[in-house]
């Protein structure tokens, strides 16, 4: 931008200066703006005013630079400006000059540099403290944004410290006892709602220290003698099944007092090995052994951890079961049973291989197990076959046959410690209802969870065999289908 010396007007190029010279200045009287000489021509004007008005004009820029930083371009700032610089009082000649800042007038160039030399200190000061008071709000923020991060970091930390304590209590990992400390608990609770007499929980109570102290289950959950019942009503009823197989003769156990709400993996533990340990076969590995009651399975699995089987499992549980109602899975009966010197695998269903979340690979997998050949044969099979563990998140089961129905459909036949005796004991009536199958039986559309997992036994391992598995177990692997 350029600025005409005589009159301040700004243009933006020397062509236009020229033209407004030319019009504004040449065309019309020159007039001093300083001191109203005039009757001279345009570089004799210049010339006067760069000499007798040097100050006057160095001052006038200064205006012009306060004006842009003030005001910006306002034409109607420059011109109230220049016309107060330029007005005359009536009674003299002196010129008056207005603050650009404030509108105070002055009579004196000096005065008026000082007077906005004034404001321009102002104004610096007041930048100033703009800045500290700027960075102070950013303190501020920081701080707030600070404070705020830590509460939000703490509410994160105290749900994760939540969740971590529930999963422990659910897990059975909270240090809130174990299977004797739930059974005396929850007898005392039945005996203060009138439930249970006091001298029927003391015998129930030296019953229960007999059966630790031995380590071997009570059988006070046991039901025997289904499979065989089970393989009489195929006989001479089921009309709609075409043929059905079951496993070898397995006692079933429920949950009990003291390992309600997290032993199920134990109880299904005790149903498979009450299958082997009236199997012949298993004589060489089991001989002398009987069911086991919970702790002491707890006990046996925390001795195969100390042999060196599984040592990830271990340490999730912090090698460590006995006295905690911690669950176990298929892995830990893994662990178990190889550490004893049985064989078996773990079959893992990670994922839906039917439509609506449902696994029939499953159905087929376990129908191949217990079936050599489909076609002919009589309609109820007895095989030799041990019952299969059947893991899925929350729960297991074992499953002791599979029906082949006449719609070429298949069921799975599945004892659940969940179920008490008394109705596992309808199924052992010599005129049982098919309605009490309905507790058994679990169709294609029945089992939909995620992810399921099976252990299945298939003989006795060697001592190299125990070996070589227990090395596989350090890093676990399993089957995958599909």
């Amino acid at each position: 931008m350029l600025s005409c010396d005589i009159c301040g007007e700004t243009v933006t190029s020397e062509p236009d200066m020229k033209t407004h010279l030319l019009i504004v200045h040449m065309e019309n009287e020159v007039i001093c703006p300083f001191c109203k000489l005039s009757g001279v021509n345009y570089d004799e004007m210049c010339f006067h005013i760069e000499t007798a008005h040097c100050e006057q004009n160095e001052l006038e820029r200064n205006f012009e630079r306060i004006n842009a930083i003030q005001y910006g371009t306002s034409d109607n700032r420059k011109d109230n400006t220049l016309q107060c610089r330029t007005e005359v009082n009536s009674d003299c000649d002196q010129p008056l000059y207005d603050c650009p800042m404030c509108g105070l007038i002055c009579t004196n160039y000096r005065i008026l540099q000082e007077h906005v030399d004034l404001h321009l200190e102002e104004s610096n000061f007041g930048q100033g403290m703009d800045r500290i008071q700027c960075s102070r709000d950013l303190e501020l923020a920081h701080q707030l944004q600070q404070e705020e991060d830590r509460k939000r970091r703490s509410e994160e930390s105290r749900q994760e410290m939540e969740e971590f304590q529930k999963l422990r209590r659910q897990y059975g990992l909270d240090n809130s006892g174990g299977y004797k400390q739930q059974q005396l608990r929850n007898m005392e609770i039945e005996v203060n709602r009138g439930r249970m007499h006091p001298s029927e929980f003391h015998r129930r109570k030296a019953d229960m220290m007999e059966s630790l102290a031995i380590g071997i289950d009570d059988g006070k959950t046991k039901t025997s003698g289904i499979i065989e019942a089970l393989c009489r009503y195929y006989q001479n009823a089921a009309t709609d099944v075409k043929r059905v197989w079951f496993s070898a003769v397995v006692d079933h156990f429920h949950s009990s007092f003291g390992d309600k709400g997290w032993g199920c993996g134990y109880r299904n533990f005790q149903m498979l090995l009450s299958s082997l340990l009236q199997n012949d076969v298993y004589d060489g590995c089991l001989k002398g052994m009987s069911v086991p009651c919970i702790p002491k399975i707890q006990s046996m699995i925390e001795d195969a951890w100390k042999e060196g089987f599984d040592p990830q499992g271990a340490s999730q549980l912090n090698n460590r079961l006995q006295g905690t109602k911690a669950w176990i899975g298929a892995c830990e009966v893994y662990t178990l049973l190889t550490s004893l010197r049985v064989k078996c695998h773990i079959v893992d269903f990670h994922k839906a291989t039917g439509p609506l979340g449902t696994h029939p690979r499953l159905f087929e997998w376990i129908l191949n197990y217990y079936s050599s050949e489909r076609e002919g044969g009589p309609k109820v099979v007895c095989t030799s076959k041990p019952p299969i563990y059947l893991q899925h998140q929350g729960h297991s089961r074992t499953v002791v046959g599979i029906e082949e129905r006449k719609n070429r459909t298949l069921c799975l036949l599945i004892f659940d410690p969940g179920c008490p005796s008394r109705e596992m004991q309808k199924l052992l009536k010599q005129d049982m209802e098919a309605s009490s199958l309905k507790q058994l039986r679990k169709f294609v559309g029945n089992l939909k969870h995620k992810q399921y997992q099976i252990v299945a036994v298939e003989g006795v391992l060697s001592s190299e065999e125990k070996v070589a598995r227990r090395q596989a177990s350090q890093v676990f692997t399993a089957e995958k289908i599909p």
